[in-house]
């Protein structure tokens, strides 16, 4: 008898769109809830279903491949709902945030040629309806904008019962590319006019996977989204990387103490993430210990410098749980660099940890040269995530000839690829010819039993050239002083690195992905 030779048919390819990866997602774990948001459990089936209908509703108002459209909502399901039936058709979501006014909403929507503008009517009192309208002349480009929350003709609600043209959306779909632009984000002005970097369908899944991946999510995982979603935060770090992995992710509106901690308490975590500032106010806040806490492996902190106080407080109370670091900009659509599982502890409280696989590091000098371990020089990266560029009036800018990343991050790099962070390169002062990279003097003053929050800033002085300048939020009822801030420094720190000057704040302001506005800080002194 002739032997048969057993056959295995080659894997199937990954899904090379965020289209097709929902649509996988949908046959496989269709009746999983892959979204809660105000009470209600969302299906993997119905993300796909509604989507495909929404996106005929798109294409009804003559959007295709190659335009984009604006939104400006809340995390709420209506906005995930538009991004997918978007990217099904080639389509660009310009990720937009409530607390953009008029100066910025029309530098965006016009230097990326937004054709519709999806938005809530008002927020907190602002009526967005009435300032799009009064744009709309000085944008040639937008024809609709569309209301997320109203009814009638001209409502997102309408739009969402166009019927179904199968055809007609399945010959759109085959047209769109991994290379296609999926999102274009702006970044958020911390360092300048902001710039729009255009996310691909390869750049933020290429992120999402390699975050799934280091993280282990699993279809077990349930993670509360506060970060907005017109960042990576949220929509790679938490909503793509949840597509790809699997997992319930938890919509918080918006960020506020109060109302995450009783989502928390009606869905427990198994993941708990967010910027600094979010983790700081949690673990303040009254009721924080009515949540039950027990379920969660993994938290990760990013978006900022390293806090080895909130660490610490965060391993405190969730004793059963991974700690990680995670570093990624709006540039590489995501993380790409987060603590390894096997990191010791003074890696976690002093270092952001090490790329993805899938990435490539360089420190660089001056003149892009790469730089020997163990010296601070600029972040470059490639691979994972990094998109190929920015759109509109920034196009060509923020990368090398060669196609690295400048970040304008510094930092230095050990013997083992660990990278320890030391802040923005236009963060960093010459105080009396010393360098002084704040961030490292602002996670010491982190370690003060009377701080919650601290933001340093070089400053102009006659003497010295520049000084530090250090901004505290100092514990209620702590009755810190300035000099106590200054004793704590010289306690630890070399004295050209002791802030000359301190000033005590109850607030600081934020950008709207909920990290410290330094621009603004540089501003006022």
């Amino acid at each position: 008898m002739r032997h048969v030779p057993s056959f295995s048919p080659p894997p199937l390819p990954e899904p090379a769109t965020i289209g097709d990866h929902l649509t996988a997602a949908g046959r496989q774990r269709g009746q999983v809830s892959a979204v809660v948001d105000n009470g209600q459990h969302h299906r993997w089936c119905d993300l796909d279903a509604t989507s495909d209908q929404l996106a005929c509703g798109l294409m009804g108002l003559k959007l295709a491949r190659g335009d984009r459209i604006g939104i400006i909502g809340l995390n709420q399901v209506e906005w995930l709902l538009l991004f997918y039936a978007a990217a099904k058709i080639g389509v660009a979501v310009v990720g937009l945030s409530v607390r953009y006014r008029d100066t910025e909403l029309e530098a965006m929507l016009g230097d990326s040629q937004t054709k519709a503008v999806f938005t809530l009517q008002q927020h907190e009192g602002f009526d967005f309806i009435a300032m799009l309208q009064r744009l709309g002349p000085r944008l040639p480009a937008l024809r609709h904008v569309i209301a997320i929350d109203g009814s009638g003709l001209n409502s997102l609600a309408a739009l969402a019962a166009t019927p179904l043209e199968a055809g007609r959306l399945s010959a759109a779909r085959r047209r769109v590319l991994a290379d296609d632009v999926a999102m274009v984000i702006y970044t958020s002005g911390t360092t300048g006019r902001p710039k729009g970097a255009g996310l691909t369908h390869r750049s933020l899944l290429a992120a999402a996977t390699a975050q799934a991946q280091h993280t282990r999510v699993g279809p077990q995982d349930v993670v509360h989204l506060a970060n907005p979603l017109n960042h990576v935060g949220g929509i790679t770090c938490g909503v793509l990387t949840h597509l790809v992995g699997g997992g319930t992710v938890v919509l918080v509106p918006e960020f506020k103490a109060d109302r995450m901690i009783a989502l928390m308490q009606q869905h427990r975590p198994t993941i708990l993430a967010g910027v600094p500032t979010v983790l700081t106010l949690l673990l303040m806040h009254a009721r924080i210990d009515a949540v039950d806490l027990s379920g969660v492996r993994l938290v990760f902190s990013g978006g900022s410098n390293v806090d080895a106080a909130l660490l610490k407080r965060l391993a405190d109370r969730m004793p059963q749980a991974t700690l990680m670091n995670l570093y990624g900009l709006t540039e590489t659509s995501g993380a790409i660099v987060m603590t390894p599982w096997d990191r010791s502890d003074a890696d976690l409280m002093a270092t952001i940890g090490l790329p993805f696989d899938s990435a490539r590091l360089k420190i660089a000098g001056p003149q892009g040269q790469a730089l020997p371990a163990g010296t601070v020089g600029e972040l470059w990266f490639r691979g994972a995530g990094v998109v190929p560029g920015y759109i509109g009036a920034a196009a060509g800018q923020g990368f090398s000839a060669d196609g690295w990343l400048q970040t304008g991050d510094l930092g230095l790099v050990d013997g083992h690829g660990v990278i320890t962070l030391k802040g923005r390169q236009k963060d960093m002062y010459i105080q009396g010819g010393f360098n002084v990279y704040p961030a490292e003097v602002e996670a010491l003053i982190h370690r003060h039993p009377g701080v919650v929050m601290a933001a340093g800033i070089g400053v102009p002085d006659p003497v010295l050239g520049e000084v530090g300048r250090v901004y505290v939020i100092p514990k209620p009822g702590s009755n810190l002083r300035e000099a106590d801030v200054r004793s704590w420094c010289a306690q630890h720190l070399a004295d050209y690195k002791v802030p000359r000057q301190v000033v005590l704040r109850d607030a600081l302001p934020m950008t709207p992905a909920g990290k410290i506005h330094k621009a603004a800080l540089r501003q006022e002194a």
